[in-house]
């Protein structure tokens, strides 16, 4: 056994990466593909997500298709489920994979990696979770870093198990925008009396709602912006809760023309709008990831959740606001479970401003 028991990589024709995860871990992932071509440029490359997250991944380069996972089967009943999962499963076994890497914790990814018959499989660490015999299913095994690091890092991990380790310089994330997307979001912008680089972006929602800045203080920041003459735009996802938050924030502010496009975007013209952003303002949420891998100006609010493992990565023009007490990260669903975060709910605008000041150029505010 040579040290480290990499594997023999040069016969690696065929690979499947595995992200069964919500949108922004997914996005994080990209960097693996990127270095699994470098480091393996005969083979090819697929994906493995679930069907709402490919636009993440869609248009990257090193990714030749995409086998997805469509959550709407979990309603199904019984029967329809499971042959749904079968019909996938036996798309996976039929692909004849020589690699398998899953970046996911849970099972239905290591049962994909089962499956699929590949030589070589990498997953992570179960330690005793899921089912029996998880564990043996991998030829390479990655053990989980126990302190504070970048969710990118960790996925990279999966790599350097196998004797691929990227240098700083090959660990980005990439996020491709078509350019349709890009048009689309022009004439949106026109039709309002905007222009690239002549609004705010603020996206102050997340699925998880502990996670929130409460609608009070994001109105009292859009109230400020619009007293520096900003223009202003507001996105969410089409959840009922986040459209339900933003019509709340926009009732504490009537007098200021806000642009709502909550729900109504989708996830590539999301992009391009925080591409074309003066400033994206965002709690921990998707568009985060998004003006990581495009090089935005961004200010995100951070709670319980860690900004080590999951703030801006390899972006000089973001900068995190969070509160420096002793309790956070806690990563708990509010204090005590309450589903309110008191690091957020006493987070003042102020703070929030002077990290506007810092990422938009003085010659850019109108002031």
């Amino acid at each position: 056994m040579k040290y480290g028991n990499y594997p023999d990589l040069s016969d690696v024709k065929k690979v499947l990466v595995i992200k069964l995860r919500h949108h922004g871990d997914v996005l994080l992932t990209a960097p693996v593909f990127s270095n699994l071509q470098a480091a393996l440029p005969q083979a090819e490359i697929h994906a493995m997500v679930y069907k709402d997250t490919v636009p993440m991944l869609e248009g990257h380069p090193a990714i030749h298709k995409f086998i997805s996972y469509d959550r709407g089967w979990k309603k199904l009943r019984f029967l329809g489920k499971l042959m749904k999962e079968f019909s996938l499963l036996k798309k996976v076994r039929q692909e004849k994979y020589d690699m398998v890497i899953n970046l996911t914790e849970g099972d239905r990814g290591a049962i994909a990696a089962l499956v699929s018959g590949a030589e070589i499989c990498v997953g992570l660490d179960p330690e005793g979770k899921g089912f029996k015999g998880k564990k043996s299913i991998y030829s390479h095994v990655v053990k989980a870093c126990k302190t504070p690091r970048h969710t990118v890092e960790k996925n990279l991990d999966a790599l350097r198990r196998i004797g691929i380790f990227p240098t700083p310089e090959e660990r980005d994330i990439f996020f491709a925008i078509p350019e349709e997307s890009k048009k689309r979001t022009l004439q949106l912008l026109q039709e309002n009396g905007m222009a690239p680089h002549d609004y705010f972006l603020l996206h102050p929602v997340s699925r998880w709602k502990f996670k929130c800045w409460p609608p009070s203080l994001v109105a009292k920041l859009i109230a400020e912006l619009y007293m520096r003459g900003e223009k202003i735009i507001l996105t969410s996802s089409p959840d009922t809760q986040e459209l339900q938050m933003v019509d709340e924030i926009l009732k504490l502010v009537p007098h200021v023309p806000v642009l709502n496009l909550g729900g109504k975007t989708s996830l590539k013209d999301l992009g391009a709008l925080i591409e074309m952003s003066r400033c994206l303002v965002s709690v921990d949420s998707v568009p985060l990831h998004m003006s990581s891998a495009l090089k935005s100006p961004t200010v995100v609010l951070f709670g319980p959740s860690s900004e080590i493992n999951w703030g801006p990565w390899l972006n000089h023009k973001a900068r995190v606001v969070a509160q420096n007490l002793p309790c956070r990260p806690c990563f708990m669903d509010g204090c005590g479970g309450s589903k309110m975060s008191d690091c957020l709910h006493t987070l003042p605008v102020g703070k929030v401003l002077k990290a506007i000041d810092e990422v938009v150029p003085a010659l850019l505010l109108r002031r």
